[in-house]
């Protein structure tokens, strides 16, 4: 038994996510692609081991041509890590000295010389902050939300190192 509606659902529901496809892209919204970047071959001042280097060596790995070299001698490029802090202090109190609020901080300083040295990105900080609230009721539950939120930190500042070494033009 054929339904003749089905057809008419069917064309209307193409038609929508074509409707929203157009609107999308319309706004300049893009989906994240591939980066280009003006290097092929790039050596990383980040021990793989640590979650920091895993996550830049995935990101550029799946989100680029360019390859990760281990030894120095073979990369167009180098990106060298100056410091990698992370950082907590008070940020509120109550009236009775117990503390409110805290705010953590992630302080990552790099760079990007070529083969000959001559800097690509001169040093430059990426800091980022967010605030937690605190309370003594639940500290297991604040110190996973901590841990959660220097993660969540720690992914930002790989998706801007991204943007960054993709604004690099030329070696």
């Amino acid at each position: 038994m054929d339904r003749p509606d089905m057809g008419r659902r069917g064309f209307l529901a193409i038609g929508a996510a074509m409707a929203a496809a157009g609107l999308l892209a319309g706004c300049g919204f893009h989906m994240r692609g591939n980066a280009d970047f003006a290097f092929k071959r790039l050596y990383i001042g980040i021990p793989p081991g640590t979650l920091m280097g895993a996550d830049l060596r995935r990101n550029i790995r799946n989100g680029s041509d360019t390859k990760i070299v281990e030894d120095k001698a073979d990369a167009d490029a180098f990106l060298d890590v100056l410091s990698d802090t992370r950082g907590k202090s008070i940020l509120s109190i109550t009236a009775q000295g117990v503390v409110r609020e805290y705010r953590l901080n992630q302080r990552f300083v790099f760079r990007l010389t070529d083969s000959t040295g001559k800097e690509l990105i001169p040093p430059s900080t990426l800091l980022l902050t967010r605030d937690l609230t605190y309370n003594e009721a639940n500290t297991l539950a604040k110190a996973y939300e901590e841990e959660q939120l220097f993660r969540d930190m720690q992914k930002d500042v790989v998706q801007q190192l991204m943007r960054r070494l993709a604004a690099v033009k030329t070696i």
